[in-house]
């Protein structure tokens, strides 16, 4: 165990940025573990992150929960949507070859980042059409800021499927997926994005790190788990009380520009 001790203020910097954005952790996490073991398995590397990437997103969930900006009406629907994806995402990572897990997290990183530096703003609720198939939502947080936006329930169910799915069998915890998905695409704040995000991760990266165990996959990577998790159980709440004092466009572009860094990094390993 000594000799990962160096891995806790790694997953203290992974918690508290991880928790910052929403997206758990798992993609800093991940590029960082194919650079610092490259003759281990896709499948030791995914166990591992998922199992970071759980404790990172429950921890910061009880720090959003404080602040009471988790839409957990959304939370939960999109929760159970991203289980059956995760468990199939944990299966089918075992037959990806490394090299080829390795240019397909990069290249969707790099598209990630394009997405996000493209469209760096929402539209305001007021801007949007009323439309009969969304479903609204009103709450005041902590800070007594009000929040209502509306989306379409059932786009949200099937994205949170394909989210559990594509994080599950790369190891990402879906945040980077996810959080995106929210603002841009179901209209959701920002910063309730970002904590709802998290609720969310939490319960996915759970079914997925289950089915490693079961597996046996996740067994190599215990030591290395415990060394990160105190890190980032450490760093995530200092990440959601960061999230008061950063601009929710500045975390959006702090985002887009980690994900196209780090995916160039990984796609030129690859090739």
């Amino acid at each position: 165990m000594g000799q990962y001790l160096w891995l806790i203020p790694i997953g203290l910097l992974i918690g508290a940025y991880g928790t910052l954005i929403g997206a758990g952790g798992g993609f800093v996490l991940v590029p960082f573990l194919l650079l610092l073991y490259p003759n281990e398995s896709p499948e030791i590397i995914t166990s591992i992150s998922l199992a970071v990437v759980f404790f990172n997103a429950l921890s910061g969930s009880m720090a959003y929960a404080r602040m009471r900006r988790i839409d957990y009406r959304s939370g939960l629907l999109f929760s159970i949507a991203t289980i059956p994806g995760a468990i199939l995402g944990a299966l089918t990572t075992s037959f990806i070859p490394r090299r080829a897990f390795d240019a397909i997290l990069g290249l969707l990183m790099i598209l990630a980042s394009v997405f996000l530096s493209l469209r760096p703003r929402m539209r305001k609720a007021a801007d949007l059409a009323p439309d009969p198939r969304h479903v609204s939502r009103t709450f005041t947080d902590a800070d007594g800021a009000v929040h209502t936006y509306s989306y379409n329930q059932t786009y949200g169910v099937v994205m949170s499927l394909l989210v559990g799915y594509f994080s599950s069998v790369l190891g990402i915890g879906g945040g980077i997926i996810h959080v995106p998905v929210l603002t841009h695409l179901l209209n959701f704040p920002v910063h309730v994005a970002t904590a709802t995000s998290q609720f969310t991760l939490a319960v996915m990266a759970l079914a997925g790190t289950v089915i490693h165990i079961v597996t046996g996959a996740f067994h190599r990577g215990v030591r290395r788990t415990v060394s990160l998790t105190i890190g980032v159980l450490l760093g995530a709440p200092v990440g959601a009380w960061l999230s008061n004092h950063v601009q929710a466009d500045w975390i959006i572009r702090g985002l887009a520009i980690a994900l196209g860094l780090l995916g160039l990094r990984i796609l030129v390993t690859a090739l």
